[in-house]
């Protein structure tokens, strides 16, 4: 088995779909990234992510052991459903998950693909250093994701971390809906701006109306930055997404403003994975189920596998 076991990390995102191969000591075999089919129904859905993985494993499928699939949802690990997934409504559907199970015909393990994001940058990223640690990303969704001592917080619906939720707006405006890429673009079109993508609420000396919606796009973001940080106090937290992407040059400005209404500030850092940080994490989580099976203990995972992927 150890001479001959993969795994496969597979992270289904409404734009994208990521997946990755890894061997037993963590050292990436294969890796690919497509657009995802978003007008299929949810049994097609996972048939095409299965026959997406097979066809670029080729010889080498008969070599994976375990799949892991990180979903853009809250993923409930006692009746393995999953909820709050709006950018790709399929994947709530009983069916995707049956379907998903059935095409890959090997044992297969769901969770959120923030948590997965998390566990990558642990092992592999930029919170390798850091066992207490913090996710967010922020794209076309927004994902949350905690770790405390090298172990992921996921709760027994897997709501935590899903700060999207929060209702810190104009009437109950749901913070999501304030700092993702499609909630910048209706805030601005309900505001009579015309915006051609997020990107141009980030630009240097921006006009006042736009710096405007700037200004709510901040106050937000300090939202769920101050609640990931009174949540399990990380040492660092990693943003990822096309609007994290936009954000580096503020870091120092959003630390600052964490340091002054909370006396502490984590270091807020970009993903040293990238947008491959799910899929990275879903193979070593995958990993981890080998290493049980060959022995490991459980308080040793932590810190598995010790080699780049």
């Amino acid at each position: 088995m150890a001479d001959t076991t993969h795994v496969v990390g597979v992270d289904v995102g409404a734009n994208n779909t990521r997946f990755v191969i890894v061997d037993l000591l963590g050292v990436t075999v294969l890796s690919r990234e497509i657009a995802t089919p978003i007008d299929v129904s949810p049994p097609e859905l996972a048939e095409w992510v299965v026959a997406q993985v097979k066809t670029t494993a080729a010889n080498g499928w008969h070599f994976i052991r375990y799949a892991c699939v990180g979903l853009p949802g809250a993923v409930n690990q006692e009746n393995n459903s999953v909820s709050n997934a709006p950018n790709l409504i399929q994947v709530e559907d009983r069916r995707f998950l049956d379907a998903l199970e059935a095409s890959f015909g090997i044992p297969i393990e769901i969770d959120n693909d923030a948590n997965y994001a998390l566990l990558g940058e642990q092992r592999f990223g930029v919170a390798r250093d850091f066992p207490t640690a913090a996710m967010l990303t922020l794209g076309a969704g927004l994902g949350g994701s905690l770790a405390v001592d090298g172990t992921i917080l996921r709760g027994r619906h897997g709501l935590v971390g899903e700060f999207g939720h929060l209702p810190v707006g104009p009437l109950g405006t749901r913070l999501e809906h304030m700092v993702t890429g499609p909630g910048i673009i209706r805030r601005a079109s309900e505001a009579g701006i015309s915006l051609a993508s997020p990107a141009e609420l980030f630009v240097a000396n921006p006009p006042a109306h736009i710096a405007s919606l700037r200004d709510q796009f901040d106050q937000a973001l300090l939202i769920v930055l101050t609640a990931l940080a009174v949540s399990c106090e990380p040492e660092i937290i990693v943003l990822s997404g096309g609007i994290a992407k936009s954000l580096s040059s503020s870091f120092s400005r959003y630390e600052d403003a964490l340091r002054q209404n909370l006396q502490y500030a984590p270091r807020l850092v970009l993903s040293g994975l990238g947008d491959m940080s799910g899929a990275v994490g879903a193979a070593v989580s995958g990993l981890h189920r080998a290493y049980q099976e060959l022995g490991v203990a459980s308080d040793a995972l932590a810190t598995l596998p010790r080699r780049a992927a």
